[in-house]
């Protein structure tokens, strides 16, 4: 094993430096609470209501989600998409678009956004977001703007080809207009593959071990079959 240390001159190879026990005990519990990371952001958001009647009430106007809005508010209900409490605003939009951060300067990835082409559609609207029957969740929209569509697909995906599956979605798929606002979580449909929430799979992550996650946007492969079990 190959140890550097630091000295006031150089990087010394093939020297351990003397550790105390309480520094040892102290490295040992910082190893062990760092197998189980804390959620992004701090917190594993959970958006669902005890109430469900009590959410409903109120509402103006009704939605059915597409496929992929649906699995965007699952997410957002389940924690999949924590920290976020709801679809972005406008500027949160435009954070995320320009720097890659959160407002608050957390980074993130991707804008998280509602799509629609109804006009009736306006700020303090609250809209009941409904999928194949099921009652999904209530979003009280707090922002709704045009968005630069060609600029998010540059900053999100480094080209606004249409032949990228992302920059297709966001051209072809997502409607004229974002709106954003808090969601409250009603009920999750019933899938047609399994789908365990954050909170449910870090609860079967096993103490004491590394654990490697992998995605592939693609169905798994044999090559992946072979990474995930030698």
């Amino acid at each position: 094993m190959l140890t550097l240390i630091t000295t006031g001159l150089s990087f010394q190879a093939g020297f351990r430096a003397p550790v105390s026990t309480s520094a040892a005990r102290s490295m040992a519990t910082m190893d062990a609470t760092a197998l189980k990371q804390v959620p992004h952001g701090g917190t594993l958001i959970n958006l669902f209501s005890e109430d469900k009647a009590a959410s409903k009430a109120g509402v103006d106007k009704t939605i059915e989600l597409t496929d992929r809005q649906s699995c965007d508010v699952q997410l957002l209900c389940n924690g999949g998409f924590s920290p976020l409490t709801g679809f972005m605003s406008e500027k949160e939009y435009d954070s995320v678009v320009d720097t890659m951060r959160l407002s608050n300067n957390l980074i993130f990835g991707l804008p998280v956004v509602m799509d629609t082409d109804d006009d009736s559609i306006k700020e303090g609207t609250k809209v009941l977001m409904t999928y194949k029957g099921t009652d999904m969740a209530v979003m009280t929209v707090s922002s709704k703007w045009s968005p630069d569509k060609p600029k998010e697909c540059l900053s999100a995906y480094g080209t606004a080809t249409i032949e990228h599956p992302g920059v297709r979605m966001v051209a072809m798929e997502r409607g004229r207009t974002y709106i954003g606002g808090d969601v409250v979580g009603i009920d999750t449909p019933v899938r047609d593959f399994p789908c365990e929430t954050p909170a449910e799979v870090r609860a079967k992550l096993p103490a004491g071990v590394d654990v490697v996650a992998f995605q592939c946007r693609n169905p798994v492969h044999r090559a992946h079959y072979e990474l995930f079990t030698r």
